[in-house]
């Protein structure tokens, strides 16, 4: 079995020139997953495998939930994750999710923060936001290698993110994150 190749990104929120960027600078990869709130028409996602975020209201029933990929030996389950837990940090709810549906990786958005850790058995991927991650660290993304039961995961920082305002609802935010 060859190496799989994964860009994985999330929360680009509305932000097409990231996609853009991964689409020309990773060519040769295998899959591009975006795991929720492009905020993006279904046409500018082309090549990606998609998933509903709790902000693409213009998808309407086009892009489903959640979606199973099947690569490199591996059963992913994909979501954005709102659905999938009941508060931040506390993911056993969306990895026994992810093992009744035979999957051993999950590829999770939503929380704006790199997510890397064993739960019920199942590794949880988040690449953070390729815009604006809340804990302050740079905006991100992950490239992701499948080599049979191996699963080798790489935080890439996206160096031409636009800066966010610092406003009251930002802070916010970004302390509720905290909690």
């Amino acid at each position: 079995m060859s190496e799989v190749r994964i860009v994985l990104v999330s929360d680009n929120h509305g932000d097409e020139e990231s996609l853009k960027w991964l689409r020309e600078t990773y060519a040769d990869y295998d899959y591009f997953v975006h795991c929720g709130d492009s905020i993006m028409p279904a046409e500018k996602m082309d090549g990606f495998i998609c998933v509903c975020g709790n902000n693409d209201f213009q998808y309407g029933t086009s892009v489903p939930d959640q979606q199973i990929l099947e690569a490199g030996g591996h059963r992913i389950y994909i979501c954005h994750g709102h659905m999938d837990f009941i508060s931040y940090y506390h993911y056993n709810t969306m990895a026994k999710r992810a093992i009744a549906k035979n999957c051993d990786l999950v590829f999770f958005g939503h929380v704006h923060t790199i997510h890397d850790e064993m739960c019920e058995g199942v590794r949880l991927l988040n690449p953070g936001s390729i815009l604006h991650n809340r804990d302050g660290s740079p905006p991100s993304y992950m490239l992701v290698h499948l080599d049979g039961p191996e699963v080798n995961v790489q935080v890439m920082a996206y160096g031409n993110a636009k800066p966010q305002p610092d406003t009251w609802l930002s802070k916010l935010i970004s302390w509720l994150s905290r909690l």
